[in-house]
């Protein structure tokens, strides 16, 4: 076979340049050919390309009427590439071509003439962002032009245009490339289209508050009781706080602007009279954008700080500036340059100044907290904005954890009256606990409890101190009452943060309090409009009350701002397996390759196989993430052999599962000792004794679970033991205990026991082969066809 066709079997993240000959089918057959060799022998000139090719690192995929250049070599690549061949158009006047660019998964097929050929979300996005454009445009995706950004020679080039509206109603945010010999500075005319709508549409709504206001005048006495609704109208104190440029020459201190911005955005959001966009959703802009207009309309605010910071040494230069975005006007702007020891004045300064600005009204108590100087060592400081940084990241995986409590462990030993790094600590490690992006043991739980206890005692009312008890209170002990008065004391010391109603609504779901927790997650969304991770949770909620529809539109919120987010995809997946629909859930598995540190996605791939009853191509997949099996992954090593086990079951190899079951039990049970509250890994156990035959131990476990974490004080994870209940009586010749498990799961929400946490369906029982059993049983049956009571809302 090939070496091009054996590369293409991978499953790996590509660099994407995307090219179209624009009116190619305007064009005589003659001209069509011409043009196509035209095009090639331009191609060919790219330097970026032959640098590939001779490296083995390019595929070609011709489209007919232009090419796919699929990179493997680095991220620059297909934007170099591009520049490379705008500058060669300049000697080719009548080859008109437009290019897209981005990054992202792609997976390989072979077709019917042996050729290798590509498929995959970064292929598709790719072809997209180029639809976007006009002759002459190279586009690239914001994900790309965030990579890029990295690189302080690609900056001057980038330039935002905003949301375009591609294939299926799906939204793409683009950047336009150029630069005076490179590109097409216009904006595409899709976009003048959009502002040309939106004018219209601003016209509209002039004529109609003129004629509103006319009928007022005219004495319409019934209108001010039966009128629609007004359209809310964006604050006048309302800001968003942009990612600082990293200015400094070593790129290693962008987690230095990540926090002064941090820093800054934190003691505005503690001035009741501002309402502060948080910094998760302002963190998927550049630095300076272009489009300030439609990005404070997508954030709700009227004004927007950008800056930019620069570290040398010990000495520090911060540049700020207060623009009003609606017409692009600068309010206010100003260069800090300070010794790293007095760093802290500027951010007090800042704030103050836009405060002032703003005409927001400070109280006392608030001139002292944003005035207040959280440590006078500027080493524990310096660690202390470096745990921040991890935690900043989007998703809390094991080593973005780990990474910030070796800095904040840092912080708090270097000065240890440091209370917002003991905070930050103990708020790392509670999410950490309830996450399992860490091992959740004892330990763990227990420093959690001393950081939280230690940052109250130094600042009783530091309000991280007290989101950070409480936290505690709900991740670590599911104390919720406890948990809702820290929070509700914390409201007053934050009023602008998003994380408190955030956390309300999930202790509502937990008390199984749906409404209000779709009350505290729409309050958190106001002030954190385009926090994926929100969306994300927010969207979890739908899945446990099978809203699949709503959480649907909710994830598809996410893929616009984040496209290709494989979290996202699989949960997608996973809402496609619970309707039944199993070719649109492989679909979205088919083109990701998750490893072992991505458990979830493993999983439910797995799971796609043994519902499609064809589990023989996922094994040597399993196998081959468990040959190179991490410890720091603790128990979830057990938990991928468990699904081995049931894959080779499934496929017909009884030896073989049992085999991966024992050897999965003698991996779980080590753990249990030092994490005996956790209820995954006591669900583990209790499926692989099940897998094993031993009845008694499978039950035990199960019953174990369900006394540890009853429904009625979990309404979410509660139910969960009870599924694993039913799996084990289906398994051991219960019938009878099976199925009254099951009539009660269908008829409450919960998150569900496997892979990304679906709660079970009619659909789900009819594919999983768990349940086999029970086919024959009229009560399994009329389950299956969507006959079991309703409770839920």
């Amino acid at each position: 076979m090939p070496a091009e066709v054996k590369k293409e079997i991978q499953l790996e993240i590509a660099h994407v340049l995307f090219i179209d000959i624009v009116g190619y089918s305007k064009l005589s057959i003659n001209e069509q050919h011409a043009a196509v060799d035209e095009l090639n022998a331009v191609v060919r000139t790219s330097e970026q390309l032959q640098k590939a090719e001779a490296l083995d690192r390019l595929i070609k995929i011709p489209t007919g009427d232009g090419m796919a250049l699929v990179f493997y070599t680095s991220l620059e690549a297909p934007a170099q590439c591009a520049v490379e061949i705008s500058r060669a158009l300049k000697e080719h006047p009548r080859l008109e071509l437009r290019m897209g660019v981005h990054s992202g998964p792609v997976s390989g097929v072979i077709d019917v003439n042996r050729h290798a050929n590509l498929a995959g979300a970064g292929l598709n996005i790719a072809q997209r962002v180029m639809d976007c454009g006009d002759v002459g445009h190279i586009l690239l995706s914001k994900h790309v032009a965030e990579d890029l950004e990295e690189y302080e020679q690609w900056r001057p080039l980038l330039h935002d245009l905003g949301a375009c509206e591609v294939k299926h109603g799906m939204r793409v945010t683009i950047v336009n490339l150029y630069a005076d010999q490179v590109g097409n500075p216009q904006p595409p005319k899709k976009f003048q289209a959009l502002k040309k709508h939106r004018t219209r549409m601003r016209w509209a709504a002039i004529t109609a508050g003129l004629l509103t206001l006319a009928a007022i005048v005219a004495g319409v006495a019934m209108f001010s009781r039966n009128r629609v609704g007004p359209t809310l109208s964006v604050p006048e104190k309302s800001i968003a706080v942009l990612p600082f440029e990293n200015r400094s020459e070593d790129k290693a201190n962008a987690y230095f602007a990540d926090g002064i911005q941090d820093e800054i955005l934190t003691r505005l959001s503690k001035i009741a009279d501002l309402k502060v966009i948080s910094r998760t959703s302002t963190q998927h802009y550049k630095s300076a954008p272009e489009n300030l207009p439609e990005i404070a309309k997508q954030l709700g605010v009227a004004h927007i700080v950008e800056g930019s910071v620069q570290k040398n040494g010990d000495a520090v230069r911060v540049n700020v500036q207060l623009i009003k975005a609606a017409n692009d006007s600068h309010l206010w702007a100003d260069t800090f340059d300070r010794k790293l020891t007095d760093i802290f004045s500027v951010e007090t300064d800042v704030a103050k100044a836009i405060a002032d600005q703003l005409r927001a009204k400070l109280t006392g108590q608030e001139e002292q907290v944003i005035a207040a100087k959280p440590t006078d060592n500027v080493e524990a400081y310096d660690a202390y904005l470096r745990g921040l940084a991890y935690t900043l990241k989007t998703v809390p995986t094991s080593a973005n954890v780990l990474g910030a409590q070796k800095y904040l462990r840092e912080g708090a030993r270097l000065d240890p009256k440091f209370a917002l790094a003991w905070a930050l600590l103990s708020y790392t490690d509670a999410r950490g606990y309830i996450t399992q992006s860490v091992q959740p043991t004892v330990a763990l739980r227990e420093e959690a409890r001393q950081a939280a206890e230690t940052a109250l005692t130094l600042q009783p009312n530091l309000g991280e101190a007290v989101v950070a008890k409480g936290a505690y209170h709900y991740f670590c002990l599911k104390d919720y009452d406890t948990a809702v008065r820290y929070f509700e004391q914390a409201r007053q010391l934050l009023p602008s943060s998003s994380r408190i109603p955030e956390l309300l609504a999930y202790v509502a779901r937990r008390r199984g309090q749906w409404d209000r927790s779709e009350a505290y997650f729409n309050e958190a969304k106001r002030l954190d409009p385009r926090n994926v991770s929100l969306l994300s949770a927010h969207a979890g909620t739908d899945i446990c009350l099978r809203h699949f529809p709503e959480a649907l539109r909710k994830l598809d919120q996410v893929l616009d701002i984040t496209p290709d987010d494989v979290d996202t995809l699989v949960t997608m997946a996973t809402i496609a397996q619970a309707e039944g629909d199993l070719p649109r859930a492989v679909a979205l598995l088919a083109p990701l390759h998750p490893g072992a540190d991505d458990s979830g996605a493993v999983e439910t791939q797995v799971y796609q196989a043994i519902l499609e009853r064809r589990p023989a191509q996922i094994i040597p997949r399993l196998k081959e993430i468990l040959a190179k099996s991490d410890p720091a992954l603790g128990y979830i090593n057990g938990e991928l052999r468990f699904y081995l086990g049931w894959a080779q079951e499934v496929a017909g190899d009884h030896a073989g599962a049992q085999e991966s079951w024992r050897q999965a039990r003698s991996e779980l049970e080590p753990f249990l000792k030092e994490q005996p509250d956790n209820l995954s890994l006591i669900g583990d156990l209790a499926l692989t004794n099940m897998g094993l035959g031993d009845k008694a131990a499978a039950l035990a476990l199960s019953e174990r679970a369900i006394a540890a974490n009853p429904i009625e004080k979990d309404a979410i994870v509660g139910p969960i033991p009870l599924e694993i209940l039913a799996r084990v009586a289906a398994r051991m010749g219960e019938p009878d205990r099976a199925i009254a498990a099951l009539q009660k799961l269908l008829s409450i929400p919960y998150a569900g026991t496997l892979a990304a946490g679906i709660p079970l369906t009619p659909a789900l029982l009819r594919l999983d082969p768990m349940f086999d059993s029970l086919r024959n049983d009229p009560r399994f049956q009329k389950l299956v066809e969507g006959g079991a009571p309703k409770e839920a809302k």
